[in-house]
């Protein structure tokens, strides 16, 4: 994809220009004081949400979801690695046809078992579902399984499988937007022999008026994909970080062992690490949220219709027209929550598979950042890059820095903000280690009336220090824009059924606070209403 909004410098040219920005400022600074200026402290207003927030949410599709009976079983119970430290389960894995789909429409479910061995598959929504965490929706089969082949290296160490379709799910009309996933189980025609087991995952969004819209880092869980033994962006022999792999999502999810040694999540990317604990919670207390993939934000026209955005986890891989999507709903109105880190860093071109399919290959383009000097850095080290994105701190208020990864505690700085208003935080008061996997630093000092509301250290490999800073900046129709400055957010959340804490750094954090789950209320009230 060929990157209109820069020049071969890496200069803005598009509507994210220089002098486009600088009348951006000019905009915010005259907005600044009469968005969130003005509101920094507890008034009349935040009195009455606080009353509201005692009553319970009013009924919508979500609270309705989860009245449903939740599953009793729906983790993997028995799950077998190729190899020791591998990644891979072949006696059964499969993948879907598409990341996102809508009711109405149909996905195909590949799958391939070695041996050939019968299986059936079991469609799960994940959510709160009074702690349950999913809801079966529908048993497919059984079907004959067959082994399907790896596919070789192809161009830029491509792994692209074309695998027959094992079955196809019209997807009903009263599926509710939600991340599913399907368990693939083997049946054991042997009781000796036993059965194995891994995911499949896709997510069903919707276009309604939601007051939350929460993006799942699907781009990233790609990325990050080793299937079937090691093939990542990441692993190229030409280096770690340069624009020389290409991925698809044409492939089972192998294993995630970055910093997550869990094989009974194989198949599911990185949802179940990153980014369920905040579903769960959003539906535990009734919120309106609904779900899409990356690659549904290469138009804003989703995103327009809520009051809320949420980036969460490790939402690192964005198309550019995802970001230019963005920068639009937040010029609209929109309120940008960023509960992650090492979000918009890299620029992830999208192009067709080998069949034709949009959005199923993708490439590390080159660093989001313009001319400061991690995307510099990023270039000296491992460029030339065919894409260079703008500066994203001037959308998530923060940017990507280097060293990017640590741990280390997440430190109140400005406790008479209305972000921790009921959570008895004083300055210098500190969250154990909820910074990390990966944060951000250095904010733009020219957005009109950005706020740092946390800042401190955090140590790569145990040794190195980083500064990080969490910030907080009005838009330009009384929004604002929030980014958190850490991956894990969200683990301070909520502990639902099948997830485990991560361990990164000598650092992890210590799952649900009541400080971080006031901080997130007291943000989405304000920008929800």
């Amino acid at each position: 994809m060929s990157d209109d909004s820069t020049n071969e410098r890496g200069e803005n040219s598009g509507d994210g220009s220089e002098v486009g920005r600088r009348d951006w400022l000019k905009g915010m600074a005259a907005a600044s004081l009469a968005s969130l200026g003005g509101n920094l402290g507890p008034d009349s207003g935040e009195c009455q949400a606080a009353e509201r927030d005692e009553q319970p949410r009013r009924m919508n599709r979500i609270v309705e979801e989860n009245q449903k009976p939740g599953a009793t079983d729906w983790q993997l119970t028995r799950v077998r690695l190729d190899k020791t430290g591998g990644f891979r389960s072949p006696w059964i894995e499969g993948y879907c046809s598409r990341q996102s789909v809508a009711a109405g429409d149909t996905i195909d479910i590949m799958v391939s078992t070695d041996p050939p061995r019968p299986f059936k598959i079991e469609i799960f929504r994940t959510g709160y579902y009074q702690g349950r965490g999913a809801r079966l929706m529908t048993t497919l089969g059984p079907f004959e399984g067959k082994k399907q082949d790896v596919p070789k290296a192809g161009e830029k160490n491509l792994h692209e499988c074309r695998w027959q379709a094992s079955t196809s799910l019209k997807i009903p009309a009263d599926w509710v937007s939600g991340v599913y996933l399907g368990r693939l189980s083997l049946l054991a025609d042997d009781p000796a022999a036993g059965y194995w087991q891994s995911y499949v995952v896709f997510i069903v969004r919707d276009d309604r008026p939601a007051e939350i819209l929460l993006q799942c880092s699907d781009n990233t869980w790609q990325a990050y994909n080793r299937w079937p033994d090691n093939y990542s962006v990441y692993t190229h022999p030409k280096g770690t970080e340069g624009p020389w792999a290409d991925v698809s999502f044409d492939r089972p999810y192998s294993k995630y062992a970055q910093i997550y040694e869990n094989p009974q999540s194989i198949g599911s990317g990185e949802w179940l690490c990153f980014e369920f604990p905040m579903a769960y919670w959003l539906e535990q207390q009734g919120y309106d949220v609904s779900y899409c993939s990356n690659s549904d934000m290469l138009t804003p026209d989703r995103g327009l219709k809520c009051k809320a955005f949420l980036s969460v986890g490790h939402d690192e891989y964005w198309d550019i027209r995802q970001y230019e999507s963005v920068v639009k709903m937040r010029d609209a109105g929109v309120n940008l929550l960023f509960f992650s880190g090492n979000s918009v860093c890299w620029v992830t071109p999208y192009r067709d598979s080998s069949s034709g399919v949009a959005n199923r290959i993708m490439f590390r383009g080159g660093p989001y950042g313009g001319k400061h000097t991690y995307a510099e850095l990023r270039e000296k080290l491992n460029g030339p890059f065919p894409h260079r994105g703008p500066d994203e701190g001037y959308l998530i208020g923060s940017r990507n820095v280097d060293p990017v990864n640590g741990g280390g505690d997440w430190i109140c700085t400005n406790p008479d903000h209305w972000i921790f208003a009921g959570t008895g935080m004083k300055k210098g008061d500190r969250i154990p280690g909820l910074i990390g996997w990966e944060y951000h630093g250095d904010p733009p000092e020219d957005i009109p009336g950005l706020e740092i509301v946390g800042e401190g250290t955090a140590l790569q490999g145990g040794t190195r220090p980083q500064h990080w800073t969490a910030t907080i900046y009005p838009g330009p129709k009384n929004n604002f824009v929030f980014n958190a400055s850490t991956i894990f957010w969200c683990q301070d959340l909520s502990s639902p059924p099948g997830h485990m804490l991560p361990w990164s750094h000598w650092s992890r954090p210590h799952g649900p606070d009541e400080r971080v789950q006031k901080i997130t209320t007291n943000l989405l009230r304000r920008a929800i209403g």
